[in-house]
């Protein structure tokens, strides 16, 4: 960028508006070239994140001790006063690696990088050392002070541009972006599969209670029993129905290549949009492999973000929209 630019004043989400400043230089909004996600460096995938909201983290914590709690009514109240060894384990094994699976999955959610775009990074200095073709438009997040790449959008709560951010869960308390939908899509499969799991013990339960002696079913009292096994039903039943909601939409989002802000801002449309099982290969790192279930292994498809690279260092620029002039 060897000539001076021509700045036009925007809004942080104005790419469908004219800019204010006339011009032989300004582009029309067709005719507007955005800058590439891949062009924008991302942050250290090395660096621990974990975004320091009250909401967020009581929601987490709220979220592992409802696990545990089924954990003890499942251990205590079904499986080990069971008289029936092979059912004990065969279930016991089956619900703690569901278990464990699904709070391996949240933790990764919760402490991943969803895609955050480096903050304030948005000065002359980085701009010119991005070597923007002309014709291309820089846009700046007015926010965290960032150029924002393609389909990135600003999170209130974790106060950073997001790479295809999908929505800010306080389940994880994290957003559901580039990085982590993985982990957020596995999160939701497990906790579904574990309600069901649990909901189909509950029923085996009651009728087994109800043909033998409840004082013989159970370590606890029949009344404290009931309420356990009731409890924990409306909690089997409730997250059964929330977290196969979420999967479904979530599976919805990366096969029809669309997040759930750009559809509710009516975004869609303006970028090629990929198959679904090229998006499915791309959101779980790879070819399909047994490796899509597991909250253990990277996204090793996508490209590693660059790291170690000296941004020029100045003041943030004032205008939310840049263009490169045409030659």
């Amino acid at each position: 960028m060897k000539s001076p630019v021509h700045r036009c004043r925007d809004v942080e989400h104005g790419r469908g508006q004219a800019g204010t400043r006339s011009g032989s230089n300004c582009l029309q909004p067709e005719q507007r070239i955005p800058i590439a996600k891949d062009v924008i460096t991302s942050s250290s995938s090395s660096a621990m994140w974990f975004i320091r909201d009250t909401c967020g983290i009581m929601c987490s914590i709220i979220t592992w001790l409802l696990v545990f709690y089924a954990e003890f009514v499942v251990l205590f109240v079904m499986l080990l006063p069971s008289k029936n060894l092979s059912y004990s384990i065969t279930n016991g094994i089956l619900f703690n690696t569901l278990a464990f699976l699904a709070l391996t999955s949240h933790l990764r959610a919760m402490c991943t990088d969803p895609g955050a775009v480096p903050k304030g990074n948005a000065t002359k200095e980085y701009i010119e050392s991005l070597q923007l073709k002309p014709g291309q438009v820089v846009y700046k997040c007015p926010k965290c002070c960032s150029i924002k790449p393609d389909r990135a959008h600003h999170c209130s709560v974790c106060k950073r541009c997001i790479r295809k951010m999908d929505h800010h869960c306080p389940w994880v308390n994290n957003c559901v972006g580039e990085n982590n939908q993985k982990y957020f899509v596995l999160f939701t499969m497990y906790i579904a599969l574990i309600s069901l799991h649990t909901l189909l013990m509950v029923v085996f339960h009651f009728l087994y209670c109800f043909e033998d002696d409840w004082t013989k079913c159970s370590s606890f009292s029949p009344p404290a029993t009931i309420i356990l096994l009731i409890l924990l039903c409306f909690e089997g039943l409730l997250f059964l129905i929330f977290t196969s909601v979420m999967f479904g939409t979530q599976v919805h989002s990366i096969c029809t290549d669309e997040t759930g802000i750009e559809r509710l801002k009516g975004e869609t449309g303006k970028w090629g949009k990929v198959p679904c099982w090229e998006a499915m290969k791309t959101a779980f790192g790879g070819s399909f492999s047994p490796s899509w279930f597991s909250p253990f292994s990277a996204l090793s498809c996508k490209p590693d973000p660059v790291e170690h690279i000296t941004v020029p260092q100045g003041d943030i620029i004032e205008e939310d929209v840049i263009e490169i002039p045409l030659s």
